[in-house]
């Protein structure tokens, strides 16, 4: 199948996820139809009314959202808030809006979202904080930001900044990229995976992009867990990487599974590899 400009680069689509029903079951307010079936996908289209894949996909095997350089610009200590534009503010309306997830497909709340961008003109504000803003999802793993298209400035394509950590957890340092750009394909930072998914809306434009953090699965740490990992526990899925302790010893995973009886730590050898 021919690839549209507006798709160019982007990863091929991909089937059912955990994070496609998780997120359409999130949307509709419907969590327990998960496990009864019947949640319809909310999915966004393209302009011509195909699906988008998500990007990442959150599924058995599949990496957290990649990191991407900070960038000169980033400055702390920005005003909470979901709005970076005031009344008569120029440049196209923006919103993106998304999900949170750990890697087991579950949403996080709580998650700190800290956005900066620059201007319709290409400029950052580096002395105030214009089109700068942190928030942090809801209960649901829920994010909306309103701002405008950024501008353009040499070198780079299209893009915003934003910083996402969970509760206690690392920071994901990383950029968000619009579909269709000249500059994508020149701009030596731009990743494919970070394409949003992007629309025209009355005026303006809406965004939509899931971040998928590298946080463990299963109950959560116990107080001999080594740092970063959590207790084994059957019935969970881990994928390659997690770290999980069993009996005070730390392993980490080498194979995504789903965790059973008798499959202990140190009774696996091919699915954990002792730390």
């Amino acid at each position: 199948m021919p690839t549209s400009p507006e798709h160019a680069g982007r990863p091929a689509p991909r089937g059912l996820s955990r994070k496609n029903l998780l997120r359409a079951a999130l949307g509709a307010g419907a969590l327990p139809l998960l496990t009864g079936g019947g949640v319809a996908l909310a999915r966004d289209t393209a302009g011509d009314g195909s699906p988008l894949a998500p990007t990442p996909a959150c599924d058995d095997g599949d990496d957290p959202t990649p990191e991407q350089m900070e960038g000169p610009y980033f400055r702390p200590n920005s005003p909470r808030r979901t709005s970076l534009v005031e009344p008569g503010t120029p440049g196209t309306p923006l919103t993106v809006s998304g999900y949170v997830f750990d890697r087991g497909c579950r949403p996080l709340s709580d998650v700190l979202l800290d956005f900066w961008q620059a201007d319709d003109g290409g400029a950052y504000d580096n002395t105030g904080f214009r089109f700068r803003g942190h928030q942090f999802t809801t209960a649901s793993g829920e994010f909306r930001l309103t701002t405008i298209v950024p501008g353009l400035y040499p070198g780079r394509t299209r893009h915003l900044h934003v910083k996402v950590q969970p509760p206690g957890g690392q920071v994901l340092t990383t950029q968000l990229y619009f579909p269709g750009e000249p500059r994508n394909g020149t701009d030596a930072i731009f990743d494919a995976a970070l394409l949003m998914n992007v629309r025209d809306a009355g005026g303006g434009r809406e965004a939509t992009f899931d971040f998928v953090l590298a946080v463990g699965q299963g109950p959560g740490p116990g107080p001999t867990d080594p740092p970063g990992a959590t207790t084994w526990a059957a019935g969970t899925a881990y994928t390659t990487g997690d770290r999980v302790s069993y009996d005070g010893v730390g392993y980490r995973c080498l194979q995504s599974h789903r965790a059973t009886a008798g499959w202990e730590p140190p009774h696996a050898p091919a699915l954990w590899q002792r730390d």
